[in-house]
């Protein structure tokens, strides 16, 4: 569950059971969407790691680039999500290539590629 009270300041605390995220409506911090991009490219972090761990091999200096795309809605419709990976020297053609695949299969992204079938409901309780 996750939970925010909305004040007068430019402020956003969202709390979860475990966690608080910090957001901003005046370019102080990150505002949601940004959060929501910046969430596309931890998750891809995530998958390059847990590839890293089965193959045994350590994770560190992997760069990953994350660039949204507009469609033709403007800012507020994703048409492309761009992922540029860069692997230290050391790397196999075939350790990159089975990151690149796990990265291409995190959560986040999956979840926004089946969104359609996602039901938001609002309502006053």
């Amino acid at each position: 569950m996750y939970k925010t009270v909305v004040d007068n300041t430019p402020l956003i605390k969202v709390n979860s059971a475990k966690h608080e995220a910090n957001y901003s409506v005046n370019g102080s911090l990150m505002n949601p969407l940004e959060a929501f991009y910046a969430a596309l490219a931890a998750c891809a972090a995530v998958y390059a790691k847990k590839a890293c761990k089965e193959l045994g091999i350590p994770a560190a200096g992997i760069e990953i680039d994350c660039k949204p795309f507009s469609g033709p809605g403007g800012p507020l419709t994703l048409a492309r999500f761009k992922s540029d990976v860069s692997f230290p020297e050391h790397f196999t053609a075939e350790q990159k290539a089975k990151i690149l695949e796990s990265i291409a299969h995190c959560a986040v992204k999956e979840i926004v590629i089946g969104g359609a079938a996602i039901e938001f409901q609002v309502a006053e309780v």
